[in-house]
């Protein structure tokens, strides 16, 4: 959906820049345009002096502006935050062998895999979250360790064990991973 929406908005602004930034330059030039068109001539601006004081002295005008502006900011930040937002995989097409395939949702996957990588030794907590196409799910995972936990076991078992396992159940010929792993803050321990 952010990626549509996305592309709609560069659509349009570089639109809106390329006829208005061509207009201004086809009448720099000294290419007549449509009366409607704001600019005459090459020394012509874009807002004469009786255009900027034309609405000062009406009551409504400020507040519109504000409103406008305020919206436009909260427009920015939207746009911002769903940038900075990953995508979630909703669901995963799987080959059921009759031709016409079966949709996993997503979230069930995401906790069948989590639930098994939690259960691994060493590991404290877990997050998964699925990523890519539906027919070529990826999973990100993030793995907070405990401090016995060793890091080259927790990921031999969680490919051989918890990667394969989901691999098999969901009919995924691959099911790529990218592993983040942390630690449990706690207190260093007293030898004696």
């Amino acid at each position: 959906m952010i990626g549509k929406v996305n592309r709609v908005l560069l659509g349009l602004v570089g639109l809106i820049l390329l006829v208005v930034g061509g207009g201004v330059l086809v009448t720099g030039l000294g290419v007549s345009l449509p009366s409607w068109w704001p600019f005459d001539g090459k020394g012509d601006v874009l807002l004469s002096k009786g255009d900027r004081g034309r609405w000062r002295d009406e009551g409504w005008w400020w507040p519109v502006v504000l409103a406008v502006l305020a919206v436009l900011v909260l427009l920015a930040l939207w746009w911002l935050l769903a940038q900075l937002r990953r995508a979630r995989l909703s669901e995963v097409l799987i080959d059921s062998g009759d031709g016409e395939g079966a949709v996993l949702r997503g979230k069930a996957l995401e906790g069948a895999l989590g639930d098994d990588t939690a259960g691994l030794d060493g590991v404290a907590d877990s997050k998964v979250r699925l990523a890519g196409r539906r027919r070529a799910p990826e999973a990100r995972i993030r793995l907070l360790m405990e401090p016995h936990g060793a890091p080259a076991k927790v990921l031999r078992e969680l490919s051989d064990e918890a990667l394969a396992h989901a691999r098999s159940s969901a009919g995924l010929d691959e099911l790529p991973a990218e592993v983040r792993l942390k630690a449990v803050k706690h207190r260093a321990e007293r030898v004696t």
